[in-house]
């Protein structure tokens, strides 16, 4: 009957996972699961626990870093993100600490990186990062 109670634990650590997104309550069910495996085998609690625990700590420790790495590559770029390395054209003159670009059909605010850099009204530049809401460009 221990395998019910396994069952349900990892229907509730996918629900926590939904929340959470860390993939932790993720590897946990996995190991819920395992351990219901077992319980459906007749293998006892005392058999079950420690395969419960081994599976969870196993996959958190070794398959989650994994995972998490392979999200983490360079993909689709979004958002802000997507205009980081795009030109531009100066409608105000931009300097250290103001100005103004057509940036992706957008006008935004706009300042140099180089303290000493000037772009005047109809130059191209190009965005190396976005500070809140001025693109700093080159």
């Amino acid at each position: 009957m221990a395998w019910v109670w396994w069952t349900v634990a990892a229907v509730l650590f996918l629900a926590a996972e939904l929340a959470t997104a860390t993939l932790a309550c993720a590897m946990a069910a996995l190991g819920a699961v395992a351990a219901a495996v077992l319980g459906v085998l007749g293998v006892g609690i005392y058999g079950q626990l420690p395969a419960f625990a081994l599976v969870s700590v196993g996959l958190i420790a070794f398959l989650r870093p994994a995972v998490m790495r392979h999200q983490e590559l360079p993909g689709l770029r979004t958002g802000v993100a997507a205009l980081v390395g795009r030109d531009a054209l100066v409608l105000a003159r931009v300097d250290a600490h103001a100005g103004q670009i057509k940036l992706s059909g957008q006008t935004w605010t706009a300042r140099t990186a180089d303290p000493d850099a000037v772009f005047e009204p109809g130059s191209v530049v190009h965005v190396c990062e976005i500070d809140g809401a001025t693109a700093v460009v080159l």
